[in-house]
């Protein structure tokens, strides 16, 4: 089997996801994602349709997102014609998918040189629930198919990080402590520029400078401060989960009935609402000699793992256990743990579920800091990765993230 490199990697600043109060808020989704793929062709020389495909992360394809953003995107980013592209979606995932999905396809020799990444504005998919509400349907993932949210309730992703906190003992100073480490891990690799190897600003159509720096981060925020938010999803725990149905608390207690749901979760302690982009040039042997390009990490192994959809976001630990069985790893050999932070209670989870050493696992902070600009997550977490390998001298990186759906790909990368 051919091996599969990744050579470069770059993303946008995280824009705050909020009209009126976010610098990307106005951009067009093909746009953000034209700017990454554009970097990538130039940054690395690449000649028109050297790229054979994207393979591209959007998890709300709908209106601005919707029509193959991956194939619209390239044709924007003048990579062209002859550069196909194709959208996916794994929720929380989609862009770690398409990384996997490209290193797997040049790992069977079909094609040589790809982009992976993802784009996404919650600034333009904020409304969704809305949306929902308005068509009569049940905000439980599974509410648009009855017959499946009556054999597998799904409920609302807070709801479900808070049930998962009852159920593993973690309290909620546990996951103020984590929130607050994450933005002062944040700061630190802001402040000694970890990320400006991978970082490009996002320009307008006339050249204009957008965004150049991360939006979301709050460097000042404490424990003290955090003690005093309310629980964010208090009130959606008896809210009912569409018309004449269960609440979302509900949901869970049907198929866990032992949970007592506490609320724990909020702004600080959950990850941020974000809007941006990311990929990551993917190639073979071939296409590095043919194109003159250096390889900075091996793709090692891949995994996905998938467990009962009502708690949602419980895969993530048994993804971990399943990559590195597929690598022929074990745990200390890992130097950077990227665990996506969607809720301060995930990471916790599979720190205590295989007892890492909290030192290695986001190091320059995550998505409570930062942000979680959905289908782009995963790629940016593999450049996090790799960029904090090349800078303590690490060996291996593992990225893994939980998503809707009961869920979670993993990666293990190899530095170069």
């Amino acid at each position: 089997m051919a091996e599969a490199y990744i050579v470069d990697a770059v993303r946008i600043p995280r824009g705050i996801g909020k009209k009126g109060k976010g610098a990307l808020a106005d951009m067009l989704p093909q746009h953000l994602a034209a700017t990454v793929l554009k970097a990538i062709k130039v940054r690395n020389h690449l000649p028109e349709d050297a790229v054979e495909d994207v393979i591209w992360g959007t998890s709300a394809q709908y209106g601005l997102q919707a029509a193959d953003m991956g194939r619209m995107a390239a044709l924007d980013a003048g990579l062209g014609l002859g550069t196909s592209g194709v959208t996916l979606d794994r929720f929380c995932g989609s862009s770690l998918t398409a990384t996997n999905i490209a290193a797997a396809t040049i790992m069977s020799g079909m094609e040589d040189l790809l982009i992976a990444g993802g784009a996404e504005m919650t600034s333009f998919t904020a409304d969704w629930g809305g949306r929902m509400r308005e068509a009569g349907l049940s905000l439980g993932l599974g509410g648009v198919n009855p017959r499946l949210q009556e054999k597998l309730p799904q409920t609302h992703q807070g709801v479900a990080a808070d049930a998962i906190a009852a159920r593993d003992g973690i309290s909620r100073t546990d996951l103020d402590a984590y929130g607050v480490e994450s933005q002062k891990r944040a700061a630190v690799a802001i402040r000694e520029g970890r990320f400006a190897k991978s970082l490009i600003p996002v320009l307008d159509d006339a050249g204009n400078l957008v965004l150049d720096h991360d939006e979301y981060p709050r460097p000042g925020t404490t424990l003290e401060g955090l003690s005093e938010l309310k629980p964010a999803f208090a009130a959606f725990v008896d809210m009912p989960s569409g018309p004449g149905e269960p609440s979302f608390g509900g949901l869970i207690n049907q198929v866990y009935p032992d949970i007592k749901i506490e609320p724990v979760h909020h702004a600080g302690s959950s990850s941020g609402n974000v809007d941006g982009a990311a990929a990551l040039l993917i190639a073979s042997q071939a296409a590095m000699a043919k194109h003159g390009l250096k390889p900075r990490a091996r793709i090692v192994a891949m995994a996905n793992h998938a467990e009962h959809p009502t708690l949602m976001l419980t895969a993530p630990s048994g993804a971990v256990t399943k990559v590195l069985a597929k690598a022929g790893l074990i745990k200390d050999q890992i130097d950077v743990w990227e665990i996506n932070e969607a809720f301060a209670t995930i990471v916790e989870m599979v720190i205590r579920d295989h007892d890492l050493d909290r030192a290695k696992v986001n190091i320059n902070g995550g998505a409570i800091a930062l942000g979680h600009p959905i289908g782009a997550t995963g790629a940016i977490l593999v450049g996090m990765a790799l960029d904090e390998l090349e800078r303590s001298g690490g060996r291996y990186g593992l990225i893994t993230m939980c998503t809707a759906g009961g869920m979670a790909p993993a990666l293990i990368i190899e530095r170069v």
